[in-house]
């Protein structure tokens, strides 16, 4: 592979290192979006479906055999949706147990863990709060890398300084708007575990890399100090970010599957009542051109925890895709490319 390097600079392969995930409606409704909102969008939308069809004469609400066979297999539905939930706090549960071995050795993991950032952060203890832990961490790439940008001032024009310099300036920006993210956010909100998985350390630590073998006989000892020290606190901060990461995830699905249970039991009424409103001697019971309506109602009652299930799946798989890599494995990037031509706008 043709590993030519003639004319490289980092903005002609994304020197924009924050992956930056926008204000879009799909991003909206992918993850930044209260789950709530989003379910409510999605039955919002079925039920203007159903009224539309109605509207056009597609279907129709008035044969009492479809309409309650239809409740009958809802019912059925919602027991094994419910089902499903219980699996899942199951398996919370089941991490939970552990004996006083496993409790230890965990315990120690992360004492250690905290130990090595207070020796990079310089930090008399590290943050109890996981939202001042990242933005200590954020804020020891951001020096570090003004360290690694001091230690090749004044060395000409020449050589790996511009690379560098542009590295460190992406760097910087990437740092800043974690930073301002996590100022105003709390530990809980996606808000957080959002901005640092938009921080792509990824690519920084793969650039560092690539920059410190490639142009390693032309930099100081001091650059290439100033480089080890920068990775070992990106690979912390990836570190902290899986670690958080799996601590969110189980938050939110024990939060899913209380709202679920919440949705889970008027579901099975609301289907239930389908059936009674076609329960009369002459079918539906009450005027037909109220039938779209009523029933459009309770089809919404009955669906609502599948669309809290898609919400909230939608969210944790995006995030899974985002973070899916450890350390410098980029899966955007195609074998044959060259070593910086990537760009992060592609998902």
């Amino acid at each position: 592979m043709d590993t030519s390097e003639d004319g490289e600079t980092l903005e002609s392969h994304g020197s924009e290192m924050g992956r930056e995930s926008g204000a879009s409606p799909v991003e909206w409704f992918l993850v930044n979006g209260s789950r709530l909102l989003v379910a409510a969008a999605v039955l919002l939308g079925v039920g203007v479906w159903f009224l539309g069809l109605d509207k056009l004469g597609v279907i129709a609400f008035q044969n009492d055999d479809s309409i309650t066979r239809l409740a009958g297999g809802m019912i059925a539905g919602t027991f094994s949706l419910v089902t499903l939930v219980v699996s899942i706090n199951q398996m919370i549960l089941s991490q939970e147990f552990n004996s006083a071995g496993e409790a230890r050795d965990e315990l120690s993991g992360v004492m250690g863990f905290r130990e090595e950032i207070e020796d990079a952060s310089d930090a008399p203890a590290s943050p109890a709060s996981p939202v001042a832990l990242f933005y200590l961490l954020v804020d020891t790439i951001h020096e570090r890398a003004d360290t690694l940008g001091e230690s090749v001032d004044g060395g000409g024009d020449g050589g790996p300084r511009a690379l560098i310099e542009s590295y460190v300036s992406g760097v910087h920006e990437s740092t800043t708007n974690v930073a301002d993210t996590l100022e105003s956010s709390s530990f809980g909100t996606f808000d957080v575990v959002a901005a640092a998985a938009d921080y792509n350390d990824a690519w920084q630590i793969y650039a560092a890399r690539r920059l410190k073998s490639q142009h390693g006989d032309e930099l100081s000892e001091e650059t290439v100090e100033a480089f080890d020290d920068l990775l070992d606190t990106l690979e912390l901060f990836n570190i902290a970010r899986t670690h958080f990461k799996t601590t969110y995830m189980q938050r939110e699905l024990t939060k899913f599957s209380r709202e679920t249970l919440y949705c889970g039991v008027p579901s099975v009424f609301a289907a239930m009542t389908i059936g009674f409103l076609y329960g009369g001697v002459g079918g539906a019971v009450i005027a037909p051109p109220l039938l779209p309506y009523a029933v459009t109602a309770l089809l919404l009652v009955v669906a609502s925890p599948l669309a809290l299930m898609a919400s909230y799946v939608l969210r944790m798989a995006t995030l899974a895709r985002r973070t899916a890599s450890i350390g410098p494995m980029i899966p955007q990037k195609a074998p044959e490319d060259d070593p910086f031509e990537l760009a992060y706008d592609e998902e």
